[in-house]
């Protein structure tokens, strides 16, 4: 039996190392966040419209329509002039205007994503409207970002509110992909694949996209919002600004800057999240020390009662379970919007600790909750609406 003070002093030998760990944990941790935050920021719809519109000259718009979760923030990135005077309509998701002070020419919009909302259908209407009235001498110009497709819609006749939502739910419960519920979309939209801009009665139409799809496809962004209608009667010219490229190039460029080795750089992440986790566990445990980047968007089958969780917390939890125990692996998922599935999460933090941290991590996996489960362990990663839309990102390290 140990006297009490060697008793006293080997509890805070113990507290010593718990502190140590967690002061460590919290280093790596930040390295992640701010390479994270470098991704983001390279992409944010205000200056990655600011960047192109400096080197690329175009004619001031008489119209201006943004639509999707980066609306407000690709529409701040316009010249003040543009903004001051000319009349737009912006659409974008549900508190993503916040304090944004609009001028008077501007009509906004909040809608609901990823389920649709009778907003979205007023909305829709509202778009179709404002295309509809351009006189035939006006310069459109169009900014769209992902989520337009869930933000902006107007129906086929013989399809109804409930009828989409329907639609909608059985797509994200079944785990279809983007590209798989943007074709569905369209065929029950009289906006979407080139729809809108067939009513499009002016001169010039200029679409500048942030893309959250694979390939960055204008046909898919936003369900095709903004795309084309086929042989146009206008000028039609359409730019991707930023993309999950520009983002995980952008991270790759700050751990250089560090010295932080890059062992891998790929846009691979669209397969189910339990596939993506597997494969990224392998990557990572066979490879050499330094950093692994990833980008895309992983799918997730929900069970018929699904708990609360995206599938970036879902795909944190995975590679959590793949590196439990390990000490020399840490990593961040987390989606560059600022929000993960219906939760106020991004992402989360994961580590050799995390899935052992409290008992419930496997049921979380197989009811969906992961969001639940990552909030009690405080691996959930918080940052509010981030300007912009490419996907995902997932950022390993493993440490020498």
């Amino acid at each position: 039996m140990l006297r009490p003070l060697t008793r006293r002093l080997y509890v805070f030998g113990i507290k010593l190392n718990h502190q140590r760990n967690r002061v460590l944990r919290c280093t790596k941790r930040t390295t992640l966040a701010h390479l994270f935050r470098s991704g983001v920021s390279a992409v944010k719809g205000d200056s990655a419209v600011t960047a192109w519109l400096h080197d690329n000259e175009i004619a001031q718009p008489t119209h201006i329509l943004a639509a999707g979760k980066a609306a407000v923030a690709m529409f701040e990135g316009l010249p003040r002039a543009w903004r001051s005077f000319t009349p737009a309509l912006l659409i974008t998701k549900t508190d993503h205007i916040g304090e944004t002070e609009l001028g008077r020419n501007v009509e906004a919009l909040e809608a609901s994503h990823p389920v649709p909302d009778k907003a979205s259908l007023l909305a829709g209407a509202k778009a179709l409207s404002f295309v509809k009235k351009a006189p035939s001498d006006s310069r459109l110009l169009v900014l769209i970002s992902g989520g337009a497709s869930s933000l902006v819609e107007h129906l086929e006749p013989h399809i109804n509110y409930a009828d989409l939502v329907a639609l909608t739910m059985e797509a994200l419960g079944e785990g279809a992909d983007i590209c798989e519920i943007n074709r569905r979309r369209k065929n029950i939209s009289t906006i979407k694949g080139g729809k809108l801009l067939a009513h499009f009665g002016g001169k010039s139409v200029k679409v500048l996209a942030i893309s959250d799809v694979c390939g960055d496809g204008i046909d898919v962004i936003g369900s095709g919002l903004g795309a084309p209608p086929p042989d146009p009667n206008f000028d039609y010219r359409s730019n991707v600004i930023a993309s999950n490229a520009v983002a995980r190039d952008a991270v790759a460029r700050d751990a250089d800057a560090k010295g932080l080795k890059v062992v891998l750089n790929e846009e691979t992440m669209y397969a189910d999240v339990a596939d993506v986790a597997a494969r990224i566990a392998k990557d990572v445990t066979e490879g050499p020390c330094g950093l692994y980047v990833y980008g895309g968007e992983p799918t997730i089958v929900l069970p018929k009662n699904p708990g609360k969780g995206g599938r970036n917390q879902a795909l944190a939890l995975e590679l959590a379970r793949h590196f439990r125990n390990r000490k020399d692996i840490s990593g961040l998922v987390a989606g560059t919007d600022g929000t993960d599935g219906p939760t106020e999460a991004a992402g989360a933090f994961l580590d050799g600790d995390t899935f052992d941290m409290q008992p419930g991590a496997t049921e979380a996996l197989k009811l969906a909750n992961s969001a639940h489960y990552l909030k009690c362990t405080g691996d959930q990663i918080i940052t509010g609406p981030t300007g912009t839309n490419v996907m995902d990102l997932a950022l390993l390290i493993k440490h020498s």
